[in-house]
């Protein structure tokens, strides 16, 4: 048995452990969705993260990057006013930043998940230097956990765990990191 089951009950991290965390996201928006999410827990706990990523959905127009990206200042008033979410200045700015960013990625490369195979595989550190010139607020820990849960970087699953193999079988290109 996985040891998350071992001390814990049923809950966001278990349905998070087996359904989310490491898997490859095909989808732009949702790419996009994941990194707000990993942006938003800096400095809290996960948990408190999971719990409220309906809210983070809803508040963020499904995590819409042409939306975000849109989002004026009466957006950012709301968002600052959305009990829901994690109200920070600096966290809600880098979202609607990283969505205009995210959409120049588009245009180049097709797509957010085209540009980061473009440069897939890399180091943690080649990765954060990437991002950091890219993205606002993605300092290590942001980009690790972010490539981490992406199935870009290994670390989400160790290989004792039913859900490693399942997260490559799923397509996760982590084991082409050096």
């Amino acid at each position: 048995m996985d040891s998350i089951r071992d001390s814990q009950p049923q809950n966001v991290h278990v349905v998070y452990h087996d359904t989310q965390y490491g898997f490859p996201i095909e989808d732009d928006n949702e790419l996009f969705g994941r990194l707000i999410l990993e942006i938003n827990q800096a400095g809290l706990s996960w948990n408190t993260i999971l719990l409220k990523q309906d809210n983070f959905r809803k508040a963020y127009d499904g995590f819409n990057i042409d939306k975000v990206a849109a989002y004026g200042e009466a957006d950012f008033n709301r968002l600052m006013g959305d009990a829901g979410i994690i109200r920070n200045r600096l966290k809600i700015n880098a979202a609607i930043h990283n969505a205009q960013m995210i959409q120049g990625l588009q245009t180049e490369h097709g797509s957010f998940k085209k540009w980061i195979e473009h440069h897939h595989p890399k180091t943690k550190a080649e990765w954060v230097k990437i991002f950091k010139k890219t993205f606002k607020f993605t300092g290590g820990e942001i980009v690790n956990e972010f490539l981490m849960s992406t199935g870009y970087l290994p670390g989400a699953h160790h290989t004792g765990c039913s859900f490693y193999a399942k997260t490559l079988a799923a397509g996760a290109t982590f084991n082409e990191v050096q």
